[in-house]
């Protein structure tokens, strides 16, 4: 019988490179690893190394401080202006709202065909096509470009094809809708495994997934067995948390950070914050460098992204073109890789800078810097287009979508880009009336006091009335015929209630947790099983 490989085999080497980014002394273990992948059926061997290789500590002389609780992450921010005192303009939030979603579909698209290609070899393609200015979709060669690819070059464009890039900002859409601000990274997790098919999600977000699927939940979910969590799979994700929330990048930042947490740590965290706080200070400031300093501002000003944010808008600022900015961020961050967090979002910053005037030219300059192409594209276009407003955006760009994006999330396959702007603004709109609830932990935490075992509570949800008792340890489903259910874990964080039930079906143990909030005497949250909503008030201490 043939063995199974296992997961320490296939990602223990990106491991490596990863802990030894992050500032641990890999070199002897490295060694260790080496000779231990040349000998077969040795798992066993290769899972010790794993934790041990996860156990490593930070060097000292590691001149970065990178924390991945949200807590930790504020505690280090620089000064910034968390609320901008947006004025409410339905009209024009929608205006920007819909640039924001045809922008990142087009920049998007123009890097589509690319995606993963190196800036000389997309320059040698031009230049073999006799494209001296690129001021349109690239053309199609079906001799070097796959077919696959057709759909999105120039003269073949009839809609925005699916993509994971324009898939992730109608998942954070569809939670949105659900839960508003109060999305938990729980929630987020629940919507990919009801939402996206497990075969068309990548690196991290595969790792994350695959977690998710064996009850490791967020924050875990984000670090066991992912040597990918500081890739950029969490930074495409973070539009829509931005376009949910004008002129409030601290509240856009930390619903992006609940979505990043479910599948990177670190910098990966960071780049997704970074971007939802841009887009959110974007529906107000119209200097890029404001915009950029506004991400900034909602993650740690001495991690590795904040370092390389700040020396790209120097670059940009001292410097006459783009390439010799390139050439920079490429001797200082180029040895990332290719879809890593740090080198992308610097190509964002320089396309965001050269393009602060010029929509065509901030997502044509990102696009070919090489890397990955279609995410830093359709940041830089997302951002470019909020900025203008839909209205104010070439047509050669935007007419060849069609108002149309093709989706692999169920039940969202095939939407008009209008219809989904038009549902993001009212999310928005909900969202501002939320802003100040004290469930979106931005405000001092309600200090009433709880007893320590939690006390009695009758609850009313989705599956009927229910006596929720800490000190004896069980719920009871009043009109189920059962007897109560153990309660297998509690804990309480003011605000924060989360415990975890188990139902015995037949010798399988089926445990369902909830996660929300205490006020007072009041108790509301969900049960994740389908995001069931949960209200209740306290009957005894």
């Amino acid at each position: 019988m043939a063995k199974v490989s296992s997961l320490e085999r296939k990602l223990i080497k990106s491991e490596l490179k990863q802990r030894s980014e992050e500032g641990c002394d890999t070199h002897e273990i490295s060694e260790r690893v080496t000779t231990a992948l040349l000998r077969r059926d040795n798992n066993e061997e290769l899972h010790e190394l794993y934790e041990e290789l996860m156990a490593l500590p930070i060097d000292e002389g590691f001149p970065y401080v990178e924390p991945s609780t949200l807590e930790e992450i504020k505690a280090e921010r620089p000064d910034g202006k968390r609320d901008l005192e947006l004025k409410w303009d339905k009209d024009r939030i929608y205006e920007q709202i819909l640039g924001a979603w045809l922008g990142r579909a087009a920049g998007c698209l123009l890097g589509k065909p690319v995606e993963g290609w190196p800036k000389a070899r997309i320059d040698k393609y031009l230049k073999d096509k006799k494209i001296e200015i690129l001021d349109d979709y690239l053309p199609f060669d079906e001799k070097i470009l796959p077919g696959v690819h057709k759909v999105s070059t120039k003269g073949n464009i009839k809609f925005m094809p699916r993509d994971d890039d324009m898939d992730y900002v109608i998942i954070g859409l569809l939670a949105l809708e659900n839960r508003g601000i109060k999305t938990s990274p729980r929630t987020i997790a629940h919507t990919w495994v009801d939402r996206l098919p497990f075969n068309l999600v990548y690196t991290a977000e595969e790792c994350a997934y695959r977690n998710f699927t064996n009850s490791i939940w967020p924050p875990m979910s984000a670090t066991y067995r992912n040597p990918f969590r500081e890739w950029i799979g969490a930074q495409i994700r973070a539009d829509i948390f931005g376009y949910v929330t004008p002129g409030l990048p601290e509240i856009g930042a930390k619903l992006a950070f609940n979505d990043a947490s479910i599948s990177h740590d670190k910098n990966g965290i960071y780049g997704e914050m970074f971007v939802a706080a841009m887009l959110s200070a974007a529906f107000k400031l119209e200097s890029v460098k404001d915009i950029i300093n506004a991400g900034l501002s909602e993650i740690p000003k001495n991690c590795r992204l904040s370092e390389a944010v700040r020396d790209t808008m120097h670059w940009c600022e001292t410097l006459p073109s783009w390439e010799l900015v390139w050439e920079k961020i490429n001797e200082s961050v180029g040895h990332y890789h290719g879809v890593h967090t740090i080198n992308n979002a610097a190509l964002i910053v320089m396309g965001l800078y050269f393009g602060e005037n010029d929509f065509e030219k901030g997502i044509v300059c990102t696009v070919r810097g090489g890397w990955d192409t279609d995410c830093t594209g359709a940041t830089v276009g997302s951002i470019l287009g909020l900025r203008l407003g839909a209205k104010n955006l070439p047509s050669k760009w935007i007419s060849p979508l069609n108002d149309r994006l093709k989706s692999v999330v169920r039940d969202e396959n095939d939407n008009k880009i209008s219809d989904l702007a038009k549902r993001t603004l009212a999310v928005a709109e909900t969202i501002m009336e939320q802003k100040d609830h004290q469930a979106s932990g931005l405000k001092e935490k309600n200090t009433t006091s709880v007893n320590a075992s939690f006390g009695t509570w009758e609850l009313e949800t989705g599956w009927g009335h229910q006596i929720l008792c800490f000190e004896k340890g069980e719920i009871d489903f009043l009109n189920d015929g059962y007897d109560p259910y153990p309660i297998v874990s509690s804990s309480y964080n003011n605000p924060e209630l989360k415990f975890s039930f188990s139902i015995d079906k037949g010798g399988w143990d089926f445990e369902i947790d909830f996660e929300g909030t205490i006020d007072g005497d009041e108790l509301e949250g969900v049960f994740h099983m389908m995001d069931t909503p949960v209200k209740g008030h306290k009957i005894s201490k």
